[in-house]
C-alpha cells in the first residue's frame, strides 16, 4: 500500500521533487491556461514589471501537483481536497528556474463523520535556486487510514 493518513507526521517537510520551467514550457503553459503577454513572450517579460519571461502561477502550482501526485504513488489513499485555503505568489518564477518543491504537514486528524479517512492541513513551498520561497500554497487532503478502528491521530 502506498502512502496513506498514518504515514504523515505533522511537523514533518518533505522534498517532493524539482522541476526546471524551460521558456518553452512557459510558452506553451501560457498559451493555453493564462495567455498574459509576460507568460508568452520574452519581449513582453522584459517590458512588464518582472523585467523577463516569467511562469504563471497556475504552472507552478500545476507542476507542484503532478510531482507530488508521482511522489504519493498509485496506491496512495490520497482521496482529493476539500479546497485550498491559501495560495501565495511570492516571487515570479523565471525562465530556467529550478524550483524545488517541499511538503510540509500543519496538522491532521481523524474525521468525525467518516472514521475511515483523515484530514491532514498541508502547505506546499516552492523554493529557487536563490532560496527564495516562491510559493507558498495552504491545502488540506483527505487521506484513508490504513487501519480505521485503531487510528489515533
Amino acid at each position: 500500500m502506498g502512502i496513506s493518513y498514518e504515514d504523515l507526521e505533522v511537523g514533518s517537510t518533505t522534498e517532493i521533487g524539482r522541476y526546471t520551467f524551460e521558456p518553452d514550457d512557459i510558452k506553451a503553459f501560457a498559451q493555453r491556461y493564462d495567455p498574459q503577454p509576460f507568460h508568452l513572450d520574452e519581449e513582453a517579460g522584459k517590458a512588464s514589471p518582472f523585467g523577463g519571461l516569467v511562469a504563471s502561477g497556475w504552472h507552478t502550482c500545476s507542476v507542484f501537483m503532478s510531482l507530488l501526485i508521482k511522489k504519493l504513488g498509485p496506491d496512495s489513499t490520497s482521496m482529493g481536497s476539500p479546497g485550498i485555503d491559501s495560495i501565495r505568489w511570492l516571487k515570479p518564477v523565471r525562465a530556467g528556474d529550478t524550483i524545488t518543491m517541499l511538503q510540509k504537514i500543519h496538522d491532521k486528524r481523524v474525521s468525525a463523520s467518516k472514521p475511515d479517512r483523515g484530514i491532514v492541513s498541508t502547505e506546499w513551498i516552492g523554493i529557487n535556486g536563490a532560496g527564495d520561497t516562491v510559493i507558498s500554497v495552504h491545502t488540506k487532503v483527505i487521506f484513508g487510514l490504513r487501519h480505521p478502528q485503531g487510528a489515533g491521530a
